[in-house]
């Protein structure tokens, strides 16, 4: 499969399942556009890494996902470099674990935003060029939550379950222009995101960081191992082939076994 002369943004893609997907993506022929925060430096790096290694075009644009207004100004920042959004993966998401009842407020607000809100800002900004084109992709990156649920994760469950709903509704309208929308749902895959929980998780569980790793997190994978950056990003670049054509408002699990309960 060839994407060249493919254009893709990859959000929340300068480390984890986003830099493998927009890697994966160039490996292929596409143009990419990265986005995400971090030390500039290696953001730097992973660019200049993207175009040596696969001899494409790589940009990066620091929008700040939770601004509508910096969003939209990154799509519009991509049609006139690259001159199309023919792909779209939205993958910038943040966590936090808590009770309810002690949910911090900007957290709620800053999750739902990143989550969810930017996904909505994106996809408005990028159908009118796809359905113009008649041809595009959209890869939301949503998670087993938003099939199922897990105590201590309001904001990031109500935010996966409703990416999803939002992929359904984005599918149904763009079904006719050549345009596919579709989530990939992973259970756990071993990223700093998910790094990350494993100390909010350990107070609020009073757990070590051995159980909350083997108790909670792998203890819903039958297969007891995380997924892989690289698996999800193969999947990704399959969505956007030819073959994948039909496949569109589909919410595809890739997380051992962890929703087939």
């Amino acid at each position: 499969m060839s994407l060249a002369k493919r254009h893709a943004v990859v959000t929340g893609s300068t480390s984890g399942i986003g830099l493998a997907i927009a890697r994966a993506l160039a490996k292929e022929g596409a143009d990419v556009m990265i986005n995400g925060f971090g030390d500039a430096k290696a953001i730097e790096a992973g660019r200049v890494g993207i175009e040596k290694d696969f001899g494409v075009k790589a940009f990066y644009n620091g929008a700040d996902m939770s601004k509508g207004a910096d969003v939209e100004a990154m799509i519009a920042d991509a049609n006139a470099k690259m001159g199309t959004v023919d792909i779209l993966v939205n993958n910038a998401g943040i966590q936090h674990v808590s009770p309810i009842e002690e949910f911090p407020l900007e957290k709620w607000d800053a999750i739902i935003a990143i989550n969810l809100s930017s996904a909505f800002h994106t996809i408005r900004a990028a159908v009118p060029g796809m359905k113009a084109q008649k041809w595009g992709r959209i890869i939301n990156t949503a998670s087993a939550h938003s099939l199922v649920a897990s105590p201590f994760k309001s904001a990031y469950v109500s935010a996966k379950h409703g990416l999803a709903g939002l992929t359904k509704t984005v599918a149904l309208e763009l079904a006719t222009f050549g345009v596919t929308a579709n989530c990939i749902s992973p259970g756990y895959v071993w990223t700093p995101l998910v790094e990350n929980q494993i100390p909010d998780t350990m107070k609020a569980r009073r757990m070590t960081r051995e159980q909350v790793i083997n108790d909670v997190m792998l203890v819903a994978q039958p297969t007891k191992q995380f997924v892989t950056v690289d698996q999800v990003a193969s999947l990704a670049v399959y969505l956007c082939s030819d073959a994948a054509s039909q496949i569109t408002g589909a919410n595809l699990s890739i997380d051992g076994g962890w929703t087939a309960a």
